[in-house]
């Protein structure tokens, strides 16, 4: 049973999104004026509940509580660490499949429930024990370092032996540098999910469960045999009877339910006797890690909600005609199965196949690279998985997705402050580059930022000097890894999602094309989208790019407009675009030149309105007691191709009247200043 989100009530300012609607009851914090409505504002809770309960007398501020009591509290103390989440996100969820007490509820309300915890927990208990001291055993007699192959793969057997909350569990350590050292983390990563097929009868009983009809009704025929099996259910290929469609089923594992919620009851119990080292390491509870691993693990395992991310990305790149996204037949799935569009192409754990089919391969990555970015920095909706197994080439040049299971969001806020992280690097200010960390969730609040500044300069530094043709994410991450681990730094779940999807993608395009550089095609999509997207909070970090310590930086803007004009050369010459079954293909907009109509037209409304962007203008243009004409000549030349004068015209014409009436607001404003 879904739970409804108090603080979502509480004084919770809802923002509308495009790409981001209702269907989740997911909605981004926002200070927008003009898309933004309050609601009203629920009572605060009580602050007797703002203090723990000693377990020696069970008391509160010296006043005796009852069970009930205890039991409330410990109801708002996990409502606080589930807030703590939301904060740090910029994301509401109304409605929750997963909370602490929910959890507790669904493991303690079947009979044997006692039992069977005892039992689990003993198991884990006295696994985790065993290689614990076989760990403690090595640091004694002082063979700790030359062992870490063998222990780092046992550890990753023994997880696989504890099922699949512990896979699961193994596969998010693999990205939390925070939590496990990187050598241990290597031999994570290589963690597969890949687990025995269930039989056939018992998955064919289960779909006609959720159809509510017999299989041969709805489907002419389906295979005998698995397409993939993994630890929460598996994939068959099946062909619609009414259509003739080819689909793919996806089918839950039985009985998998109650053992992950078991699992998690006993994971954030284990998690509470861990919270003092956890609090002094990372600066918050272990409970808190559960609770983000629990909240994500409970969502893959709700097929109804995959098949809303699936609707979302569909959406989301409906105008683009070089990704695919199978459609979801929502009529025919469930909480437990789910049917989608099945998708005939190259899975990218075949390299030697996509090669041999003629697929021109840099084509096929730069569309890959260009849609993993449009969805961390312009949807802020992206797919968490996006392993080789996972994405596929199509014989025409497109790159298509699949399993929307692990899906993460990044609000409004993040985006914006991973944006300013993104021009604090640029303009080489490791303070507020320290800063953005607190502000992302990396630090707590109050954390003295001063020790890792020269760490994160040194980092910097020491890849940015490489170049484009010696970069890799891979490298940065692993001299990050070492910050991480040395410092009170914790990565949020959602951003160990950012940073193995980022990884993991990398790594497809140099097992595709060892030579490909992947900021080679990053750096233009961010230019062009510096350049041309209208947003107000990206003007403001254009400006800030623009200008290092108060000086117009004319080569910054040259190398921007010329890394755009890449980005719009390399997307509309693409191979993918020439495709000829795509239906509604005139419908989609792919543009062939840069169009810098809006920046122009705004760049010339705050010339006029903003008397500090005027008067910084004007010191560029006379800086060194010079007139820099040439330097405005030469952006001329970049752009001259790219601009319709008579558009441009027409288009500061149809302006003209705001930037009279923002030029008169600006005039009185400095008037009653002055006064």
């Amino acid at each position: 049973m879904d739970l409804i989100n108090p603080n979502c009530i509480n004084s919770l300012v809802f923002s509308t999104n495009k790409h981001r609607q209702t269907n989740k009851c997911r909605n981004v914090f926002s200070t927008s004026k003009e898309s933004s409505f309050r609601l009203s504002t629920a009572p605060q809770r009580s602050e007797r509940f703002s203090t723990s309960i000693s377990a020696s007398d069970a008391s509160v501020n010296g006043v005796t509580t009852t069970p009930a009591d205890k039991r409330s509290l410990e109801l708002v103390k996990s409502s606080k660490a589930m807030e703590q989440l939301d904060i740090e996100r910029g994301v509401c969820v109304p409605f929750r499949k997963y909370t602490p007490e929910t959890v507790r509820n669904k493991v303690l309300e079947s009979r044997g429930a006692v039992i069977s915890l005892m039992s689990r927990g003993v198991e884990i208990v006295w696994s985790l024990g065993l290689y614990w001291s076989n760990l403690t055993y090595d640091c004694l007699v002082g063979r700790d370092k030359e062992v870490v192959p063998d222990r780092a793969r046992q550890l990753r057997n023994l997880l696989c032996n504890l099922g699949p909350s512990f896979i699961k569990a193994g596969q998010v350590l693999a990205n939390r540098p925070d939590i496990v050292r990187e050598d241990y983390m290597n031999e994570l990563c290589i963690l597969q999910d890949d687990v025995p097929s269930f039989p056939n009868q018992v998955a064919f009983n289960i779909i006609e469960e959720e159809l509510g009809r017999p299989l041969e009704a709805v489907f002419s025929k389906i295979s005998s045999q698995t397409i993939a099996a993994a630890s929460l259910g598996q994939v068959y290929r099946a062909t619609l009877r009414e259509t003739g469609e080819d689909v793919a089923i996806k089918v839950q594992r039985p009985g998998i339910e109650p053992i992950i919620y078991r699992d998690l009851f006993l994971f954030r119990t284990l998690a509470s006797f861990l919270n003092g080292i956890s609090i002094q390491k990372l600066g918050c509870n272990a409970e808190l890690i559960v609770d983000e691993f629990g909240e994500k693990l409970l969502e893959e395992l709700d097929y109804t909600l995959e098949a809303r991310n699936m609707e979302d990305f569909l959406e989301n790149f409906k105008d683009d005609p070089t990704v695919k996204i199978p459609r979801v037949y929502k009529r025919l799935s469930g909480s437990r199965v789910l049917v989608m569009e099945w998708i005939d192409g190259i899975r990218c754990t075949d390299p030697q196949a996509i090669k041999g089919a003629g697929i021109d391969v840099g084509g096929f990555l730069t569309v890959g690279v260009s849609a993993a970015l449009r969805q961390l920095l312009e949807f802020g909706l992206f797919h968490g998985d996006p392993h080789p197994g996972n994405i596929f080439a199509m014989r025409d040049g497109r790159i298509a997705y699949v399993d929307f299971g692990n899906v993460a969001e990044l609000s409004q806020q993040n985006k914006q402050i991973l944006i300013d992280a993104v021009v604090h690097a640029v303009n080489e200010d490791y303070a507020e580059m320290a800063n953005d960390f607190t502000r992302l969730g990396f630090l707590a609040k109050g954390t003295d930022v001063s020790p890792i500044i020269p760490a994160l300069e040194a980092i910097w530094q020491n890849s940015s000097g490489k170049g484009l043709a010696d970069f890799n994410f891979r490298s940065v991450t692993g001299q990050f890894n070492k910050l991480v681990y040395n410092y009170r730094i914790r990565i949020p779940e959602r951003f160990s999602l950012v940073i193995r999807s980022l990884l993991t993608q990398e790594g497809i395009c140099f097992t595709l094309k060892p030579d490909f550089k992947f900021l080679e095609v990053a750096y233009p999509y961010v230019a062009k989208r510096l350049l041309t997207d209208p947003n107000p909070a990206l003007r403001e970090r254009l400006i800030q790019v623009l200008f290092k310590d108060n000086v117009f930086q004319w080569k910054r803007l040259e190398n921007l407009i010329t890394l755009a004009k890449e980005n719009v050369a390399r997307m509309s010459s693409n191979p993918a675009l020439r495709v000829k079954d795509m239906q509604n293909l005139k419908s989609l907009q792919v543009p062939k030149k840069l169009d810098l109509t809006d920046t122009i037209k705004d760049g010339a409304r705050l010339f006029f309105t903003d008397e500090g962007i005027r008067r910084q203008l004007l010191l560029a243009l006379t800086e060194d007691s010079k007139l820099h004409i040439q330097e405005l000549v030469d952006v001329y030349r970049l752009v001259e191709s790219d601009i319709d004068m008579p558009s441009l015209a027409t288009e500061v014409v149809r302006d003209f009247p705001n930037v009279v009436r923002d030029l008169a607001l600006s005039w009185s404003d400095s008037v009653l200043s002055d006064r």
